[in-house]
């Protein structure tokens, strides 16, 4: 069945049947940023004992939630530096963000909706995958999600606690995500995710967020965590850190962007993406 499917090509309804409708909204309002804790850090990787260094580190920053606030995604996108762009299925500003951020040169994501532990309490937004979806429903659906965003590279999870401890679940995204040829940020919104073993088991190309860069908007914060990103990126040879659309956000990222452009080198993510061995 997987193999019928072709990126951007509509379901036959015959054949699939249609997601469970999300809860009304307006289009307007986006949905909850990630649901996190600081326990879904890991501990740095240790380079490899026989692998040269590279000269600088490297870190990739990917802004995402991005689709609702127009003014705000472009100070983002108008920014002088390499950012990479996540955006939310089914939000308003979705293809305008798009085309300003592809015409910049940046590299663009699925901010993909997945289930958190605190569904339905918490609501992941419209297009989201939901643990009640039959394979055939959670395919179509995530059909449906990819086909939205032109110059599509990759894909991150936004909130998906509960998804992504699922293998099952997990085997049916990445099936679809390798035939496709689109790598996966895990954005390890739990510390129990199964995303890195299920992209090995699949051999889908995969990273993982280092940091969460804004989980406070507290501007001290938000310092500190820049500087835990230059470090971690410093230990192993390179970085993720992932931010929101946040006002003080940007202005703390242009203030940072000096000390950043000395201490690394800013890279679109598609450059510390691997296949886990």
């Amino acid at each position: 069945y997987w193999a019928q499917q072709r990126l951007r090509t509509a379901p036959s309804p015959d054949r699939i049947a249609e997601p469970p409708a999300a809860p009304p909204r307006s289009k307007t309002v986006p949905p909850a940023y990630e649901v996190y804790s600081a326990e879904t850090e890991k501990a740095p990787k240790q380079p490899p004992a026989n692998k040269a260094p590279k000269t600088r580190p490297e870190v990739a920053i990917i802004i995402d939630d991005l689709g609702y606030d127009r003014a705000l995604a472009h100070k983002f996108i108008e920014m002088n530096t390499v950012l990479t762009i996540s955006v939310l299925p089914d939000s308003p500003f979705l293809k305008s963000l798009v085309a300003a951020a592809n015409q910049k040169g940046y590299e663009i994501l699925l901010h993909l909706p997945m289930e958190p532990d605190e569904y339905p309490r918490i609501q992941p937004g419209p297009g989201a995958l939901l643990m009640a979806m039959s394979p055939d429903e959670l395919i179509a659906q995530l059909y449906h999600d990819l086909g939205q965003v032109p110059h599509l590279i990759g894909v991150n999870n936004h909130m998906g606690s509960r998804m992504t401890k699922d293998p099952p679940k997990l085997r049916q995204v990445f099936s679809v995500l390798k035939k496709e040829g689109l790598f996966f940020i895990d954005s390890r919104t739990t510390a129990e995710t199964q995303c890195e073993p299920s992209a090995r088991l699949l051999q889908v190309p995969f990273a993982e967020s280092e940091v969460f860069i804004d989980h406070s908007t507290d501007p001290e914060f938000i310092r500190r965590q820049i500087k835990r990103l230059i470090n971690r990126a410093k230990r192993q040879g390179y970085a993720i850190g992932i931010g929101h659309p946040h006002l003080i956000t940007f202005q703390i990222l242009q203030e940072a962007l000096p000390e950043l452009e000395k201490e690394v080198d800013l890279v679109p993510v598609s450059r510390v993406v691997k296949i886990p061995s």
